[in-house]
């Protein structure tokens, strides 16, 4: 019986994941690409690094409830002189730390609201919310950790006082419903901005999130922006190429069964990425408790920092899906395993690049992407498809696709790479096992993470119905549609808020589980609402039946 082309890493894999980010980065750009002046990431210093003794003391004490909120604070002098002072200060008999970080550091303004006067629709509260959540970078303090954008742009909302990734092309499908085309715009040129300044997209606008970046979005957004103007792939050609060079840097020196940063070639030579962050300390807006779950494992310390920051880069911070033990989170694995949603999304950008090439003239630029986006989708077919009837991950330390149905199962069909075949027996499980009355949920396991059950989250709803409806399941898509929006509303007119995740077990409700309170805004959920019910206008005025379900978990703090 042949190997899997995967089994050869069970040979590589344990020197790759400690030796990976030591190595040189072998350079890999299309030969056509003049790269852009861009800054070393490796140059900031991150608050952790700028001022050691004072974050690491802060964030032990628990000085603050949440531990982003002291990285987003600024020094008032030169980190040294702070250190310094710190140095001199703490160790004098009733020193008080909340004080000397008063005196030190401008600390951030709290969060701002989102309560508004009552609207008549929950169409309107959303077009009332997007000024509220809108930002415009101020000339940046020295350390800050914010990184400056040209253009306004719009953040989640709550604790998320940047903007993100992922988050913000869901956010720019609710904007283009609302009529808000010129801030598309502004926000795509603030995600093309950072490509040129950065060479890639960060996780968010901040110091302390360029060690990695997220699902990468940037080429839906460039489509969407292309409906009113097909030109626009072209005028952002240039930023598609670097980002595409980002996410395949060290492609070009991989051998069969060889891994770098976040691409793996595989033993039958199929190239194919994974999530990674290159950095392996604790990251520094949840320093505490990777800490805690460092110190739960029996893995070095490095290693599992490594995994969990690769797990924010994959925007499902956290989730079974990347756990040994669902129930543990120190058995997290993410760099040895081969995402279905991240290589659909590079299959995406790989074909909007042949497409922009097609469209400047550059026929050999064409050939190029278009055959590595086809080399992608049957490297996705080969190797990504589970024999139970459901896309997943491949595991690279067993060479298998894992056991688990997931709510990622759908993006292959999202990106149109499916078969029918596949994509009827995929919906078929997905309505099996994931469907539930507030909507799809993440996995089927009730783990404690926030991308678990009975979780069910905005960007996958969307995901979901997309897929389905390319392939003509429309009555699938559109109770998911329903669900989701039926969920929405629900808690808009109870409670008068959107929030960052709902409960799907049928309570109708705010979602839990995660390292931090469930948030309210929200930019992503407001996004897709507005999508879904473009889509299928009489879900905004449909009335809700609430199902019954258990009741919902009131823990806010992940199982470890």
């Amino acid at each position: 019986m042949p190997r899997h082309p995967a089994r050869r890493f069970l040979f590589v894999l344990p020197l790759l994941l400690g030796a990976c980010a030591a190595q040189p980065p072998v350079a890999h750009r299309p030969a056509q690409v003049q790269p852009a002046v861009v800054a070393d990431t490796r140059a900031v210093r991150t608050p952790d690094r700028a001022w050691p003794n004072v974050f690491a003391a802060v964030q032990e004490a628990q000085l603050f409830e949440d531990q982003k909120f002291f990285v987003d604070a600024v020094p008032r002098s030169d980190p040294a002189t702070v250190e310094a002072a710190y140095a001199r200060d703490h160790v004098a008999p009733g020193f008080d730390l909340g004080a000397f970080v008063e005196r030190h550091f401008v600390l951030p303004a709290a969060a701002a609201g989102t309560d508004i006067p009552r609207r008549d629709s929950l169409r309107a509260h959303i077009d009332a919310l997007w000024p509220l959540l809108t930002r415009r970078s101020p000339e940046p303090l020295p350390h800050d950790s914010l990184l400056p954008l040209p253009q306004p742009y719009v953040v989640p909302g709550g604790r998320f006082r940047e903007v993100y990734y992922w988050d913000s092309y869901f956010t720019m499908l609710g904007l283009a419903e609302s009529g808000q085309h010129a801030l598309v715009g502004q926000m795509l040129d603030n995600f093309a901005h950072l490509i040129d300044r950065w060479g890639h997209i960060p996780n968010g606008n901040r110091s302390y999130y360029l060690s990695r970046s997220q699902p990468p979005f940037f080429s839906h957004m460039v489509e969407l922006e292309a409906r009113a103007d097909p030109a626009v792939a072209t005028r952002y050609l240039a930023q598609l190429r670097r980002e595409h060079a980002f996410w395949m840097d060290g492609a070009e020196g991989l051998r069969p069964g060889q891994a770098h940063r976040r691409v793996v070639r595989l033993e039958d030579g199929s190239l194919l990425n994974r999530y990674w962050d290159d950095r392996d300390t604790p990251r520094p807006e949840s320093y505490i408790q990777d800490r805690e779950t460092a110190a739960a494992s029996n893995r070095p310390a490095a290693e599992v920092y490594r995994e969990l920051r690769a797990g924010a880069e994959s925007g499902w911070d956290f989730s079974s899906r990347w756990l040994d033990d669902p129930m543990r989170l120190d058995t997290i694995h993410v760099t040895s395993r081969v995402p279905v949603d991240l290589n659909s999304l590079l299959h995406h950008l790989e074909t909007t690049i042949a497409g922009a090439c097609e469209q400047a003239g550059d026929a050999a630029c064409a050939r190029d992407y278009t055959a590595r986006a086809q080399a992608r989708a049957a490297a996705i077919e080969r190797h990504l498809w589970s024999e139970d009837g459901y896309y997943g991950d491949l595991d690279l330390r067993d060479g298998k696709v894992r056991a688990q149905l997931t709510a990622a199962t759908l993006f292959p069909l999202h990106a149109g790479i499916a078969s029918p075949e596949r994509a009827s027996r995929t919906a078929a499980a997905v309505r099996a096992q994931l469907l539930k009355p507030g909507g799809l949920l993440t996995t089927a396991i009730d783990s404690g993470q926030q991308w678990d059950a009975p979780n069910v989250w905005a960007p996958l709803q969307w995901i979901a119905v997309d897929g389905l409806r390319r392939y003509g399941d429309d009555a699938l898509a559109r109770e998911i549609a329903a669900a989701f929006v039926g969920n929405v509303r629900t808690l808009f007119e109870r409670e008068h808020k959107l929030v960052e995740k709902y409960d799907a077990d049928g309570a109708l409700q705010g979602g839990g589980g995660g390292e931090y309170p469930l948030q309210d805004g929200f930019g992503w959920s407001n996004g897709v609402a507005l999508a879904l019910m473009a889509l299928y206008p009489g879900l905004g005025e449909t009335p809700v039946s609430i199902h019954e379900g258990p009741a919902r978990r009131t823990e806010d703090t992940p199982a470890q």
